[in-house]
């Protein structure tokens, strides 16, 4: 198991916006990637005071078969732009090391159904992480990018981010949602760099 040099329990966030409206949409993948690992660990995320739904999970399985290691997962109850606090209001609650927060999002830079990881670097554009790294004072924790591809034709990267996913897209969500809760387990269990060279390499 790797422990990235961090102390406590693991904490995955899953970027989205609150309420029905907007659970579809293709910004609210992270979201949907937070609900798929709690539902691994047959378990449901409920609210917590720090402004999230929560679950404590163990995530993954270590190299030998022994049960992954233990992991907050949340969802802010805030929107995009204001996840930043909920994420800090966890970090300090659960005492987690920002070595150990791991920030699930959409990426639009990468092509739909591709799951890339990194730590750190730019948030591309992405109000979700802009908030986060406002709020932690610092950009140097992982990611898990989920691609939804770039908006067809000319239409605003704004609105297609909050458009639901096609007839087509969804065929393949399950898909997707499931390569990017694959892809925190192993990151977790194993840490970055096996992670990316399963998910950056091709197949």
């Amino acid at each position: 198991m790797s422990d990235e040099g961090g102390t406590g329990p693991w904490l995955v966030v899953g970027l989205g916006n609150p309420g029905p409206r907007y659970a579809g949409n293709r910004h609210n993948v992270g979201a949907m990637v937070a609900d798929e690992l709690a539902a691994r660990g047959s378990v449901k995320l409920s609210s917590h005071k720090a402004r999230a739904a929560v679950a404590t999970v163990r995530v993954g399985v270590q190299p030998g078969g022994a049960p992954g290691p233990a992991a907050v997962v949340a969802v802010p109850a805030a929107y995009m732009n204001e996840s930043g606090g909920p994420v800090k209001a966890l970090m300090k609650f659960f005492s987690v090391d920002v070595d150990r927060l791991v920030v699930v999002h959409d990426e639009l830079d990468i092509p739909a159904g591709d799951v890339r990881l990194k730590k750190g670097g730019g948030e591309g554009g992405h109000n979700g992480l802009r908030s986060v790294s406002s709020a932690l004072g610092t950009k140097d924790y992982l990611r898990v990018r989920v691609g939804i591809g770039r908006p067809p034709g000319r239409m605003d990267p704004a609105d297609f981010v909050l458009r639901d996913f096609s007839p087509t897209e969804r065929k393949e969500l399950p898909f997707l949602v499931a390569d990017a809760a694959d892809a925190v387990e192993l990151m977790v269990t194993q840490g970055l760099l096996p992670a990316q060279q399963r998910f950056h390499s091709p197949t």
